[in-house]
């Protein structure tokens, strides 16, 4: 047989994309009291009428012991049988996004990660950031997914993990009250007593809340140290929604809690503003979770901006490009620890990396809750302030049925530039 008719033959015989399906789930978490207790500062605080505002609904909060979700996952299917999932994602632009992609994949072979991780790209030139870059994410998370089990193996295995079989994970407190420092310390010492080393919490005041709402900032970070004693980390978030002036003031005023990193202290496209926020304190500025792909991230280290980096496998680009991106990270000696961590590719990813320069893995306690609400797996081992690795093929996520209420698959339709979701089907519980 010739070598050409062995090529044909091997095209013929490879695997190939079938369908790729958004599986709509609900579902109801049980819960103590209000999920949220508090929210975080944002950019939209500079407005008063925003800065008011309460802890954002997640999810539907029927009573003070149950919690309604409704979650996205896309679900990547082949002729072979074998699939690969990814998400939560919540319902509206980045699962239509998924959907523009169908066609571009299907009867593809989806092994081929880095082609067709490649196709996606070239193919959203107006969609290189936000939602349709978090569409391709969940895409590429999903065909690791897949690939691991149809080689009957981790991610984690397939990536070149191995040398970590637990990863330390610091609490991030997303959610949990911050101006009434009774309950502060009373959160603080919980975590410690799970065996958490390290807790990030989230300041609620920025430049507009004056002299009172800077105090409280203060007081934050203040009371934290004084709670958690000399040799546990602490980490602060500013997200996005402080300036230049602010935050070299407010890291003065909090050097002596000796933060671990003052985390995204300016809105993401101002790099120039975290650059001269680095230059003028001594504490770690890390930022970049808003970023996108090795080319967004290239732009903040050649701009000596951040002493950590932190992209999201969920937004910036999946697994396969922030593989990239912490490579070129290393080569300048950067740390890299990726924001939602624990998420199915942030473990995986995370149990290859070099442990100087990923230390951490940043548990998000109320947001991992949610996420792995539908994991029949039981979601992440976590025990003493350590995460276990999956052994799990695939990414290790698997769909809970019995968890689930009611679900529906979302499909789209564009005509004459209308976008409306068409021909959903359902399943009641």
């Amino acid at each position: 047989m010739r070598a050409s008719q062995l090529s044909d033959e091997g095209k013929q015989n490879k695997m190939k994309i079938t369908n790729i399906r958004l599986r709509q789930l609900t579902g109801t978490m049980e819960v103590v009291g209000p999920f949220m207790e508090e929210r975080l500062v944002m950019p939209l605080d500079v407005y008063e009428e925003f800065r008011l505002q309460g802890p954002p609904d997640r999810g539907n909060q029927i009573d003070d012991t149950h919690l309604q979700m409704s979650q996205v996952f896309v679900q990547i299917e082949t002729d072979e049988g074998v699939s690969g999932i990814s998400g939560p994602t919540m319902p509206g632009g980045t699962a239509f996004h998924v959907w523009q992609m169908r066609d571009f994949l299907i009867g593809r072979d989806p092994l081929a990660t880095e082609f067709l991780w490649d196709i996606m790209h070239r193919k959203s030139v107006h969609g290189r950031q936000g939602e349709p870059m978090m569409a391709i994410s969940l895409i590429d998370n999903a065909l690791w997914d897949l690939k691991g089990k149809w080689f009957k193996q981790s991610v984690s295995t397939l990536i070149g993990g191995g040398g970590r079989g637990s990863m330390t994970a610091y609490a991030s407190m997303l959610g949990y009250a911050t101006q009434d420092m009774g309950l502060v310390k009373e959160r603080a010492l919980e975590m410690q007593s799970r065996g958490y080393k390290a807790q990030k919490w989230f300041f609620r005041h920025g430049p507009m809340s004056g002299p009172a709402g800077f105090k409280k900032n203060v007081e934050l970070a203040v009371t934290l140290r004084d709670t958690l004693g000399d040799d546990d980390d602490i980490m602060l978030d500013c997200w996005q929604s402080m300036d230049v002036n602010y935050v070299v003031k407010l890291a003065e005023a909090i050097e002596d809690v000796r933060p671990r990193w003052l985390e995204e202290v300016a809105m993401p496209d101002r790099i120039d503003s975290y650059r001269k926020i680095r230059e003028a304190t001594n504490i770690p500025i890390s930022g970049a979770e808003h970023e996108y792909t090795r080319w967004g991230f290239k732009r903040f280290i050649e701009a000596e901006a951040l002493d950590i980096i932190q992209p999201d496998l969920n937004w910036a680009g999946g697994l396969s490009e922030v593989l990239k991106i912490s490579a070129l990270a290393t080569a300048y000696d950067l740390i890299t620890i990726c924001h939602q961590g624990v998420s199915p590719p942030g473990m995986a990813w995370s149990s290859a990396q070099s442990p100087i320069h990923t230390p951490y893995v940043e548990m998000l306690v109320k947001h991992a809750r949610m996420s792995y609400f539908f994991d029949a797996n039981g979601g992440p081992n976590f025990s003493d302030g350590e995460l276990t690795v999956s052994k799990h093929h695939g990414l290790g996520y698997d769909i809970d049925e019995s968890k689930i209420e009611s679900q529906r698959d979302i499909e789209y339709s564009t005509q004459e530039q209308n976008i409306c979701p068409v021909g959903t089907s359902s399943y009641g519980s």
